[in-house]
């Protein structure tokens, strides 16, 4: 019997089971991989929006990690919500040092579906200056672009511009997810280092139901690298199975309701 992927994700958990650390777990698992976690934040949310926020101590996420990656190994690492530049700086070192050589997604989460802020202030530089250099793809959308690159992107030409400027500091690709825009149409594009930007389009579903598509598919891309797959090819693949997670959403909840991770 092949050992599944092993999925290191270092995230917040989301109580309501549709975002975050859940959502990771459940997407690994339906994805046939295996998922360990590094729990970074305690939140109070349901569909309808984010209550209570308590950040675990940077020591003690450190140790989730190292826990983790010294007795059973990764084969893939995704961060998620972070919640403090201490955080970031105390998860840069593990990857820099016990996590070498082993492909980081980084989903530089810092609002939630609801308009909750998930960052406190400090986190988007420390991310650039910590994480960034070390990933192998980040997966900001429309919204976390415009802070991470400081101009609002409203053109085609935006887009390219800020895919241009996300490369810049260091990920090895970026994935500027379409979702927050307003065609029908959405498209993602992915840049990388010394290649054509490359697309991945699909009809907008008409939902409100679409909490945690952001983790689900930055963790799913994670799972199709740990599983070997080509980064285009995890992503599509990760695409196919949000679209339909969304499709097949079970209509729980009064606002942003979850998606269906119980699906392949």
């Amino acid at each position: 019997m092949n050992q599944p992927a092993r999925v290191l994700s270092i995230a917040g958990s989301d109580s309501s089971g549709g975002a975050g650390i859940q959502a990771d777990i459940k997407t690994a698992t339906a994805l046939g991989a295996y998922a360990m976690t590094a729990i970074t934040a305690i939140t109070a949310q349901d569909t309808t929006g984010v209550g209570a926020i308590v950040l675990i101590a940077p020591a003690v996420v450190r140790e989730q990690m190292e826990r983790c990656l010294s007795d059973i190994g990764a084969d893939v690492i995704k961060t998620g919500m972070l919640g403090s530049a201490e955080t970031v700086r105390a998860v840069a070192p593990i990857l820099r040092t016990q996590a070498r050589g082993i492909p980081l997604v980084v989903d530089p989460v810092m609002i939630a579906t609801s308009g909750a802020r998930l960052a406190e202030s400090g986190v988007v530089e420390a991310m650039k200056a910590e994480l960034f250099p070390l990933a192998t793809l980040i997966t900001p959308n429309l919204p976390e672009a415009e802070r991470l690159c400081g101009f609002e992107l409203r053109t085609p030409q935006d887009l390219h511009r800020a895919g241009e400027a996300l490369l810049s500091l260091g990920p090895h690709a970026v994935l500027l997810k379409g979702g927050h825009g307003a065609s029908d149409t959405l498209v993602d594009l992915l840049f990388a280092q010394d290649a054509v930007p490359c697309a991945y389009s699909a009809q907008r579903i008409e939902t409100r139901h679409t909490h945690g598509t952001g983790c689900t598919l930055s963790t799913a891309i994670a799972c199709g690298l740990g599983q070997g797959m080509p980064l285009p090819d995890a992503i599509e693949r990760a695409h196919a199975y949000v679209q339909r997670a969304i499709r097949t959403a079970p209509g729980f909840g009064a606002g942003n309701g979850p998606i269906n991770h119980l699906q392949t």
